[in-house]
Protein backbone atom coordinates (compact mmCIF):
# COMPACT_ATOMS: atom_id res chain seq x y z
CA UNK A 1 0.00 0.00 0.00
CA UNK A 2 1.58 3.54 -1.12
CA UNK A 3 1.04 6.82 0.04
CA UNK A 4 -1.44 7.38 -3.19
CA UNK A 5 -3.28 4.09 -1.50
CA UNK A 6 -3.38 4.93 1.99
CA UNK A 7 -4.58 8.38 0.25
CA UNK A 8 -8.15 6.18 -0.78
CA UNK A 9 -8.06 4.10 2.45
CA UNK A 10 -8.41 7.09 4.30
CA UNK A 11 -11.52 9.02 1.98
CA UNK A 12 -13.25 5.71 1.86
CA UNK A 13 -12.75 5.61 5.49
CA UNK A 14 -14.62 9.24 5.97
CA UNK A 15 -17.12 8.04 3.14
CA UNK A 16 -17.73 4.98 6.01
CA UNK A 17 -18.33 7.44 8.87
CA UNK A 18 -20.43 9.83 6.38
CA UNK A 19 -23.09 6.00 5.42
CA UNK A 20 -22.54 4.26 8.25
CA UNK A 21 -25.87 5.24 10.07
CA UNK A 22 -28.18 6.09 7.20
CA UNK A 23 -30.92 3.07 6.72
CA UNK A 24 -30.37 2.83 3.04
CA UNK A 25 -26.89 2.53 3.27
CA UNK A 26 -26.62 -0.20 5.48
CA UNK A 27 -25.32 -3.08 2.80
CA UNK A 28 -23.29 -0.32 1.30
CA UNK A 29 -21.78 0.35 4.44
CA UNK A 30 -20.83 -3.61 5.19
CA UNK A 31 -19.13 -3.27 2.15
CA UNK A 32 -17.14 -1.08 2.60
CA UNK A 33 -16.44 -1.58 5.84
CA UNK A 34 -15.04 -5.21 4.79
CA UNK A 35 -12.65 -4.28 1.60
CA UNK A 36 -11.52 -1.22 4.22
CA UNK A 37 -10.65 -3.95 6.98
CA UNK A 38 -9.01 -6.25 4.46
CA UNK A 39 -6.50 -3.85 3.67
CA UNK A 40 -5.52 -3.92 6.48
CA UNK A 41 -4.69 -7.55 6.76
CA UNK A 42 -2.01 -9.96 4.78
CA UNK A 43 -3.39 -9.67 1.03
CA UNK A 44 -3.12 -14.07 1.47
CA UNK A 45 -6.16 -13.73 3.23
CA UNK A 46 -8.45 -12.68 0.83
CA UNK A 47 -6.22 -13.34 -2.04
CA UNK A 48 -6.78 -10.51 -3.62
CA UNK A 49 -3.46 -9.63 -5.50
CA UNK A 50 -3.55 -6.06 -3.67
CA UNK A 51 -0.54 -5.35 -1.66
CA UNK A 52 -1.74 -4.05 1.67
CA UNK A 53 -0.70 -1.98 4.52
CA UNK A 54 -0.39 -5.38 6.55
CA UNK A 55 2.10 -7.05 3.52
CA UNK A 56 3.90 -3.87 3.59
CA UNK A 57 5.38 -3.93 7.12
CA UNK A 58 6.19 -7.83 6.71
CA UNK A 59 7.86 -7.48 3.85
CA UNK A 60 11.58 -8.25 5.26
CA UNK A 61 10.66 -8.17 8.12
CA UNK A 62 13.19 -9.79 10.39
CA UNK A 63 12.40 -11.22 14.40
CA UNK A 64 15.41 -9.17 15.51
CA UNK A 65 13.47 -5.83 14.28
CA UNK A 66 9.88 -7.19 15.27
CA UNK A 67 11.16 -7.82 18.69
CA UNK A 68 13.53 -4.46 19.42
CA UNK A 69 12.20 -3.06 22.61
CA UNK A 70 12.64 0.28 23.53
CA UNK A 71 12.26 1.90 19.87
CA UNK A 72 13.49 5.27 19.43
CA UNK A 73 10.36 6.90 17.46
CA UNK A 74 8.88 9.84 18.80
CA UNK A 75 5.23 8.63 18.41
CA UNK A 76 6.48 5.40 20.43
CA UNK A 77 8.70 3.25 22.50
CA UNK A 78 7.01 -0.27 21.80
CA UNK A 79 8.03 -2.41 19.69
CA UNK A 80 6.39 -3.47 16.65
CA UNK A 81 5.44 -6.98 18.33
CA UNK A 82 3.66 -4.90 21.11
CA UNK A 83 1.78 -3.36 18.36
CA UNK A 84 0.62 -6.12 16.32
CA UNK A 85 -0.49 -8.27 19.55
CA UNK A 86 -2.21 -4.32 20.85
CA UNK A 87 -4.11 -3.99 18.31
CA UNK A 88 -5.40 -7.80 17.63
CA UNK A 89 -6.05 -7.79 21.42
CA UNK A 90 -8.52 -4.84 21.04
CA UNK A 91 -9.89 -5.68 17.64
CA UNK A 92 -10.92 -9.10 19.15
CA UNK A 93 -12.48 -8.03 22.68
CA UNK A 94 -14.09 -4.87 20.65
CA UNK A 95 -15.75 -7.17 18.06
CA UNK A 96 -16.49 -10.32 19.73
CA UNK A 97 -17.89 -8.78 23.42
CA UNK A 98 -19.11 -5.38 22.58
CA UNK A 99 -20.57 -6.20 19.49
CA UNK A 100 -21.35 -9.81 18.85
CA UNK A 101 -21.62 -10.81 22.65
CA UNK A 102 -19.92 -13.95 21.48
CA UNK A 103 -16.73 -15.64 22.69
CA UNK A 104 -12.95 -14.02 22.03
CA UNK A 105 -10.94 -15.47 19.46
CA UNK A 106 -8.03 -15.51 22.12
CA UNK A 107 -10.19 -18.20 23.79
CA UNK A 108 -11.88 -19.96 20.99
CA UNK A 109 -8.95 -20.75 19.48
CA UNK A 110 -6.60 -21.51 22.68
CA UNK A 111 -4.36 -18.70 21.26
CA UNK A 112 -2.58 -17.79 24.85
CA UNK A 113 -0.71 -20.76 24.76
CA UNK A 114 -0.27 -20.59 21.29
CA UNK A 115 1.25 -17.12 21.37
CA UNK A 116 3.70 -18.44 24.51
CA UNK A 117 2.30 -15.34 26.57
CA UNK A 118 -0.03 -15.17 29.21
CA UNK A 119 -1.41 -11.21 28.90
CA UNK A 120 -4.98 -11.94 27.68
CA UNK A 121 -5.83 -7.46 28.48
CA UNK A 122 -5.39 -5.02 26.35
CA UNK A 123 -1.78 -3.91 26.72
CA UNK A 124 -3.14 0.00 27.29
CA UNK A 125 -1.47 0.96 30.72
CA UNK A 126 1.32 -2.01 30.64
CA UNK A 127 4.29 -1.58 32.66
CA UNK A 128 7.76 -1.45 30.37
CA UNK A 129 8.88 -5.18 32.49
CA UNK A 130 5.34 -6.41 30.77
CA UNK A 131 6.07 -4.84 27.05
CA UNK A 132 9.83 -6.34 27.37
CA UNK A 133 8.50 -9.51 28.26
CA UNK A 134 6.04 -9.83 25.72
CA UNK A 135 8.17 -8.87 22.87
CA UNK A 136 10.91 -11.00 23.99
CA UNK A 137 9.06 -13.99 24.32
CA UNK A 138 5.72 -13.65 21.98
CA UNK A 139 5.65 -16.51 18.89
CA UNK A 140 5.46 -14.18 15.58
CA UNK A 141 4.26 -16.65 13.64
CA UNK A 142 1.48 -17.56 16.00
CA UNK A 143 0.77 -13.80 16.45
CA UNK A 144 0.35 -13.04 12.74
CA UNK A 145 -2.12 -16.46 12.97
CA UNK A 146 -3.87 -14.53 15.59
CA UNK A 147 -4.58 -11.51 14.36
CA UNK A 148 -5.72 -13.24 11.00
CA UNK A 149 -8.01 -15.33 12.73
CA UNK A 150 -9.26 -12.01 14.59
CA UNK A 151 -9.96 -10.75 11.09
CA UNK A 152 -12.04 -13.18 9.34
CA UNK A 153 -14.23 -13.54 12.79
CA UNK A 154 -14.60 -9.66 12.63
CA UNK A 155 -15.87 -10.29 9.01
CA UNK A 156 -18.28 -12.63 9.72
CA UNK A 157 -19.86 -10.15 12.68
CA UNK A 158 -19.73 -7.06 10.76
CA UNK A 159 -21.63 -9.49 7.75
CA UNK A 160 -24.06 -10.75 9.91
CA UNK A 161 -24.71 -7.05 11.43
CA UNK A 162 -28.45 -6.36 10.54
CA UNK A 163 -30.27 -3.21 9.46
CA UNK A 164 -30.57 -0.83 12.59
CA UNK A 165 -28.23 -2.57 14.43
CA UNK A 166 -24.63 0.13 13.56
CA UNK A 167 -27.36 2.53 16.39
CA UNK A 168 -27.08 0.17 18.73
CA UNK A 169 -25.32 1.19 22.04
CA UNK A 170 -22.80 -1.09 24.33
CA UNK A 171 -24.81 -2.77 27.44
CA UNK A 172 -23.21 -2.78 30.92
CA UNK A 173 -23.21 -6.69 30.93
CA UNK A 174 -20.82 -6.28 28.10
CA UNK A 175 -18.64 -3.76 29.75
CA UNK A 176 -18.57 -5.99 32.40
CA UNK A 177 -17.27 -8.93 30.50
CA UNK A 178 -14.28 -6.61 29.51
CA UNK A 179 -13.28 -7.02 33.71
CA UNK A 180 -14.15 -10.27 34.32
CA UNK A 181 -12.41 -11.71 31.18
CA UNK A 182 -9.26 -9.67 32.15
CA UNK A 183 -9.33 -7.98 28.46
CA UNK A 184 -9.28 -4.81 30.40
CA UNK A 185 -7.26 -3.90 33.68
CA UNK A 186 -8.35 -1.62 35.96
CA UNK A 187 -5.15 0.38 35.50
CA UNK A 188 -6.52 1.08 31.94
CA UNK A 189 -10.66 1.26 33.31
CA UNK A 190 -10.58 4.69 31.16
CA UNK A 191 -11.42 3.00 27.95
CA UNK A 192 -14.00 0.59 29.25
CA UNK A 193 -16.09 3.98 29.97
CA UNK A 194 -14.65 5.76 26.67
CA UNK A 195 -16.33 1.92 25.00
CA UNK A 196 -19.13 2.34 27.05
CA UNK A 197 -20.26 5.24 25.15
CA UNK A 198 -19.94 4.10 21.77
CA UNK A 199 -22.45 2.91 19.45
CA UNK A 200 -21.81 -0.36 17.02
CA UNK A 201 -20.95 2.30 14.69
CA UNK A 202 -18.63 3.61 16.82
CA UNK A 203 -16.21 0.47 17.48
CA UNK A 204 -16.32 -0.40 13.92
CA UNK A 205 -15.19 2.98 12.76
CA UNK A 206 -11.94 3.31 15.89
CA UNK A 207 -10.97 -0.39 17.08
CA UNK A 208 -11.85 -2.53 13.44
CA UNK A 209 -10.46 -0.11 11.20
CA UNK A 210 -8.88 3.44 12.48
CA UNK A 211 -6.85 2.26 15.27
CA UNK A 212 -5.46 -0.97 13.05
CA UNK A 213 -4.27 1.67 10.36
CA UNK A 214 -2.83 4.23 12.81
CA UNK A 215 -1.04 0.98 14.62
CA UNK A 216 -0.19 -0.74 11.54
CA UNK A 217 2.00 2.74 10.00
CA UNK A 218 3.16 3.37 13.30
CA UNK A 219 5.02 -0.21 12.91
CA UNK A 220 6.32 0.90 9.48
CA UNK A 221 7.59 3.69 10.65
CA UNK A 222 9.53 1.84 13.26
CA UNK A 223 10.98 -0.64 10.68
CA UNK A 224 12.21 2.05 8.15
CA UNK A 225 13.59 3.88 10.97
CA UNK A 226 15.38 0.49 12.44
CA UNK A 227 16.58 -0.41 8.52
CA UNK A 228 18.01 3.05 8.44
CA UNK A 229 19.64 2.54 11.39
CA UNK A 230 21.38 -0.45 10.40
CA UNK A 231 22.13 0.43 7.12
CA UNK A 232 24.19 3.67 7.90
CA UNK A 233 25.94 1.94 10.81
CA UNK A 234 27.35 0.10 7.79
CA UNK A 235 28.81 2.68 6.01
Amino acid sequence: MDLNQRKVWNENHKLLKEIILKPDEHSRAIQLFLSQHALLYSSAIENTGKLTLADKLLINLDEKTFREYPVTNPDTQNSIAWHLWHIARIEDMTMNILVADEQQVLFTGKWLEKMNIEFSHSGNDMSEEDIAELSSRIDFDSLLAYREAVSRQTQKVVSSLELGQFKKKVEQNQIKRLFDENAITQNAKWLAEYWSKKSIAGLILMPATRHNFLHLNKCIRIKNKIYKQMKNSIK
